[in-house]
């Protein structure tokens, strides 16, 4: 009874839900994860196979134009979240998350089509996934095997955004290369991330949130494999 007063005078929060209720969010929020991934995999496809590709993500990267991509990108990351993010309407939360999907395959194409079509390597792809799962799994274990309150971190995500966005902005401005230290740092910030994420399911969203969580997740992930892959093609080249 106290459990349940607990969780109305909390608004939901997952931490103070019954039993089963806390393993159905957590269900569901993994199970919208894996379907956002398995949704990115199928983009990423289908975009790598368009006729003259190649061009485009090229395009995407010359001059300004990647600045102008990221500004995108942030703008409709941040769009995304607040759909998540919505209370009135479980279609405009499903929006958000698959708005977020297309965004992130877009923004990823450059990348992946030099792993695809340039590096000859087609084991890079896999073992930057194989690594990133890894190592989402083992933070996820953290997480969940030490319950501890991981909000703290939301000040060094802040904060490590701002500096990374700074760096990368001032790289294309001045026509210098960030490299293998700057990717394994953003290895890292993800990480962070992750764990914070799985933190706040733990902890903080509501049990009807498990597709901002699942958004949450995701952005995490996608952001450690990004860095994970461009540091091995960078260590392939070398």
């Amino acid at each position: 009874m106290a459990l349940n007063t607990q969780y109305a005078s909390r608004g939901g929060a997952v931490a103070y839900a019954p039993a089963d209720a806390r393993a159905g969010f957590i269900r569901r929020t993994y199970a919208h994860l894996a379907f956002a991934v398995l949704g990115f995999l199928v983009l990423e496809f289908v975009l790598l196979n368009l006729p003259g590709i190649g061009r485009v993500a090229q395009l995407m990267t010359t001059g300004f134009n990647w600045l102008l991509v990221i500004g995108l990108f942030t703008v409709v990351g941040w769009v995304a979240d607040y759909w998540a993010r919505s209370s009135t309407s479980r279609s405009v939360q499903y929006a958000g998350l698959a708005l977020y999907v297309v965004a992130d395959a877009i923004i990823f194409l450059p990348l992946m089509f030099v792993a695809v079509f340039i590096s000859n390597d087609p084991t890079v792809i896999p073992a930057a996934g194989l690594i990133t799962g890894l190592l989402f799994a083992g933070l996820t274990v953290v997480a969940f095997t030490t319950r501890a309150d991981f909000s703290f971190l939301r000040g060094i995500l802040i904060i490590g955004g701002f500096v990374a966005l700074g760096l990368i902005v001032a790289s294309l401005i001045f026509g210098f290369q960030l490299g293998v230290i700057f990717a394994v740092a953003m290895v890292g910030l993800a990480a962070v991330a992750i764990l914070y994420s799985t933190s706040n399911i733990i902890h903080y969203y509501r049990t009807d949130q498990y597709v901002a969580a699942a958004l949450s997740l995701f952005a995490a992930v996608a952001l450690m494999f990004y860095y994970v892959l461009y540091i091995l093609l960078a260590l392939r080249r070398e």
